[in-house]
């Protein structure tokens, strides 16, 4: 593999390479199953005069009109392919807080258009790739955390560098421009902007000590040469979607961990590496210059991500906290509810092309005020089952379910979901609850894999009610409702929200569902989050080509969902190369803060490097946004 090579490849891409599709599949017989479940689909999907089948929100024949009149408080956007950002008119935006934007006032001249940010200034700036984030109010200030997924060496490293890193500076600057932001943000009256210097402000990167607890924490699993205790990990890394506890901490996920390991010696022999796509080298080169990220030398490093780690914003000092009990696989976000007895519920998807969708059910209770030991340390795990009767099952992952020992069951959850038989799904991205029902929905982004090849533990990935597309390009969004209205009930009723597809270029199922049309189709939705209104909020990490089957689709955007009545709305495009990820609030719910990944062309600044910014969004008359 050409290291060179793979920095400019998409996470599945590069696990594709791990992993590649065999020359021969199933594909005639996946044609029928998809087929033969058309009939099903017709009425699984199909709703009438605003009545479900199983629950409201998919349309009817009719919903290709109704979707045409808005119950918005904005005029949906048109499409753009250019390298601009547009919002509804009544709508402006500027950015907030860019790459390489200072922290510390030491740092004020940190960032260069022409060379990005300095080695000795990488952690005083804000990071890369923005992407989950939350508010926070503390003692009346507001503050941001802000996740920094990956790095674009070609873009950070010298040119001589070749974008792979050369020494162990160049690897300090990658591993200090990715992790987490905390910020302290205030309106001076020209909008929001950063308080450089603020007490509150944080970096938390691939160097932070961190600490571990749960069943896998100190296990033998979590031990290496530097923490021979197995409870005090270093950094938390590609951190992808987020979380916001019920007490006020922030929940930072970690997705892609597996490529930064590799080795310069004897690859190690381990069945979880092939689960998790861990291989002989990294995007990063990490391994060259730091034995920390060598398999030969460090064997269990990897077992120390790829969790959810907890962070206070309130306290510079406070060590961020891996909970183990909470699974290790490649998590895309952490979405906290509460069970009708006062049990701590946390929705999790495994964003892979096949793996599955878990919650945490906590064993302890809490209320407002109440300790918060435990509660994310001691519960059990639970993995999703779809039915094609539109019910599903929560299986928990046990010693008893699994025969994996609870360090082992934990470390290796996609293994222990495989052992009970949760349902294969395609990519599960964001998980968001309604705040005003008791629902919650899950982000399935796409797979082409589906019907095609099984995961990478072996699972078959058939084209399935909840899955219903072979090689699917578009993606859709689950929703369900679980038993008795109570998020700690082990059963639920499911139904699609949306099914993305083109009804210009496509056909049958992949023309999407009929609440998609010609003004608003999309493809590939990723981040998603509810307001206070009970609307939600759909951003997309797709295919932004406008060719072939995405013609009409234009570049990355974020739409507005009606959980009503299954209407949807573009709400803004992104720059062209750009994913539009990571959305939260300010506290009066008027300017809506929105990240913009990896744009093109120059953006936002028009002359130099293409930074990923947070923008804040408002609306001109003052009126909260939505």
């Amino acid at each position: 593999m050409d290291i060179k090579k793979t920095v400019a490849l998409s996470w599945d891409e590069f696990d594709e390479l791990r992993s590649p599709r065999s020359a021969e599949n199933e594909f005639d017989q996946v044609v029928e199953r998809a087929i033969s479940r058309r009939g099903f689909l017709g009425g699984a999907l199909a709703f009438g005069s605003g009545a479900a089948v199983f629950g409201t929100g998919m349309l009817s024949g009719a919903g290709r009109a109704l979707a045409q009149t808005s119950t918005f408080a904005f005029t949906p956007v048109d499409i753009a392919t250019g390298f601009d950002l547009t919002v509804p008119e009544g709508y402006q935006w500027k950015p907030l807080v860019r790459w390489g934007d200072a922290l510390w006032s030491d740092a004020s001249d940190a960032y260069s258009p022409e060379t990005g940010v300095s080695v000795d200034m990488s952690d005083k700036v804000f990071g890369e790739n923005t992407d989950g984030m939350e508010t926070f109010v503390v003692d009346g200030h507001t503050l941001l955390a802000i996740n920094s997924e990956y790095a674009n060496p070609e873009i950070n490293l010298p040119t001589s560098s070749e974008g792979v890193p050369a020494n162990a500076d160049e690897v300090r600057m990658m591993k200090n421009i990715q992790g987490v932001t905390v910020l302290e943000v205030a309106d001076t009256g020209n909008g929001f902007e950063i308080v450089v210097d603020s007490p509150y402000n944080r970096r938390i990167t691939h160097e932070t000590q961190m600490t571990m607890d749960g069943p896998a924490a100190g296990s033998d699993l979590a031990k290496t040469n530097a923490d021979p205790e197995g409870m005090s990990p270093k950094g938390t890394m590609n951190n992808c979607g987020s979380g916001k506890t019920l007490w006020g901490t922030y929940l930072t996920c970690e997705e892609n961990f597996n490529g930064y390991f590799g080795t310069t010696g004897t690859m190690p022999q381990d069945e979880g590496y092939n689960r998790y796509g861990i291989g002989d080298e990294g995007r990063y080169a990490y391994e060259k210059h730091d034995a920390r990220f060598d398999l030969s030398q460090e064997p269990n490093e990897p077992n120390r991500h790829g969790w959810v780690t907890e962070i206070n914003p309130a306290d510079r000092e406070s060590t961020p906290v891996k909970h183990t009990a909470l699974g290790r696989f490649k998590h895309e976000n952490a979405e906290m509810v509460q069970a009708n007895d006062g049990r701590i519920v946390v929705y999790m998807g495994d964003d892979e092309r096949g793996e599955f969708i878990y919650k945490f059910v906590s064993k302890g209770t809490w209320a407002d005020g109440q300790p918060t030991d435990g509660l994310l340390s001691d519960g059990t795990l639970f993995v999703a089952k779809f039915n094609d009767d539109q019910t599903g099952a929560w299986l928990p992952l046990t010693p008893e379910t699994t025969g994996m020992d609870m360090a082992e069951m934990l470390v290796f959850a996609r293994m222990a979901g495989s052992k009970v038989g949760a349902t294969t799904m395609d990519r599960p991205e964001w998980i968001a609850a309604n705040p005003l029902r008791c629902e919650a929905y899950c982000a399935l982004t796409n797979n082409t894999n589906r019907g095609v090849k099984p995961n990478a533990g072996g699972d078959e990935t058939p084209v399935d009610g909840v899955n219903p597309r072979e090689v699917n390009n578009y993606g859709q969004i689950v929703r369900w409702q679980p038993t008795g209205e109570d998020h700690g009930a082990e059963t639920f009723s499911w139904d699609l929200f949306v099914m993305a597809g083109n009804p210009d270029a496509a056909e049958g199922l992949y023309r999407g569902s009929q609440n998609v049309t010609s003004g608003n189709m999309f493809n590939s939705p990723d981040g998603m989050a509810f307001d206070t209104k009970g609307m939600l909020w759909i951003q997309t990490d797709g295919d932004d080509s406008n060719e072939g089957e995405y013609v009409g689709m234009g570049n990355n955007q974020m739409l507005v969902g009606n959980p009503e009545t299954g209407e949807i709305a573009r709400f803004l495009t992104a720059p062209n190369g750009a994913e539009v990820t990571g959305l939260t609030w300010s506290p009066d719910q008027k300017v809506a803060f929105v990240g913009i990944q990896h744009p093109g062309g120059s953006w936002p600044d028009g002359e130099g490097k293409p930074r990923s910014a947070v923008i804040a969004v408002w609306r001109e008359d003052g009126a909260t946004i939505g």
